[in-house]
């Protein structure tokens, strides 16, 4: 079941290219530590910068390396319907469970042509979808009517929302029913996504705070909101500091802290200021992360 602290994981690199050793230690880490599942290659995986043998490099080896222990969940978004099919279909060859498709970006589709998009991706393979709304990277809004459509075509399996309106998980299970399944695409307000009826989070902070991330949820799956209180707490300015500059810049660099990568990013992105390293090692020291 996708749901709990899944994180969007980063892309290590090495010299220019992919470190597929630590792409794999990553993975096995997380598991240790409790992730509930794992997304490849999406934003936070740097996906607009990996060319498309190295994208299916990326999923193949988080699969390979997971085992099927926990879901695997593959970025297979594009705003090129057919390169999203074509990503989808490689995903099912090579054994992911579910894939993460984000809203077309930059072409600006309306509503209408949301509900083309993802329905010739619904049909064309057998492959759980997760929809994913972020209006700040995609500029258009999947609006809750038009989720209700996408709910009810077979492969369409839930939403990951960073839409930052919390309110909206309501609305949403109104209109798209309890199976549904909601998570937050936003650290910060993962709480009170979840008290609307989320049910996980996918998570850029969990790269670097796993157990926390993974601790944090579980609670809140329990109904223990006392517990994920003072776990939000604990883990408030390490969500401030990781949205500071470009993602995933900060949390790249917050990884090479804990020798878990390289603090390597590709162009156009660059590596974070001073003065963000600055705050970003104070709130790995707030977490108990580092000393």
């Amino acid at each position: 079941m996708i749901r709990g602290s899944i994180p969007a994981l980063v892309t290590p690199f090495l010299n220019g290219e992919i470190d597929h050793q630590a792409l794999e230690d990553l993975v096995e880490w997380q598991i240790q530590e409790g992730s509930h599942g794992l997304v490849g290659v999406g934003t936070t995986g740097e996906s607009p910068t990996l060319s498309h043998e190295e994208h299916e490099e990326v999923i193949e080896t988080i699969v390979k390396k997971t085992r099927g222990r926990v879901p695997v969940i593959a970025g297979a978004g594009s705003n090129n319907t057919k390169e999203s099919i074509n990503l989808m279909k490689f995903a099912k060859k090579v054994g992911a469970d579910a894939a993460l498709v984000v809203a077309p970006y930059y072409n600006k589709p309306n509503q209408e042509g949301l509900l083309l998009h993802f329905k010739m991706l619904n049909d064309c393979c057998d492959l759980p979808i997760i929809v994913y709304n972020i209006p700040g990277r995609s500029v258009i809004d999947i609006e809750v009517s038009t989720m209700a459509k996408l709910s009810k075509l077979k492969n369409i399996i839930g939403v990951k929302d960073a839409t930052g309106d919390v309110t909206r998980v309501s609305d949403t299970r109104q209109k798209c029913g309890n199976e549904f399944i909601q998570v937050s695409g936003e650290d910060a307000s993962a709480l009170g996504f979840n008290a609307h009826g989320g049910t996980g989070c996918i998570s850029v902070i969990a790269n670097v705070a796993p157990r926390l991330s993974a601790d944090f949820q579980n609670a809140m799956l329990k109904g223990d909101y006392n517990k994920a209180l003072s776990l939000q707490d604990k883990l408030l300015p390490l969500h401030r500091a990781t949205f500071l500059e470009p993602s995933p810049c900060p949390i790249k660099y917050a990884l090479s802290k804990l020798n878990k990568c390289e603090n390597e990013v590709r162009a156009p992105l660059v590596p974070i200021s001073q003065e963000t390293r600055s705050i970003m090692d104070k709130a790995l020291a707030y977490a108990n992360l580092i000393s």
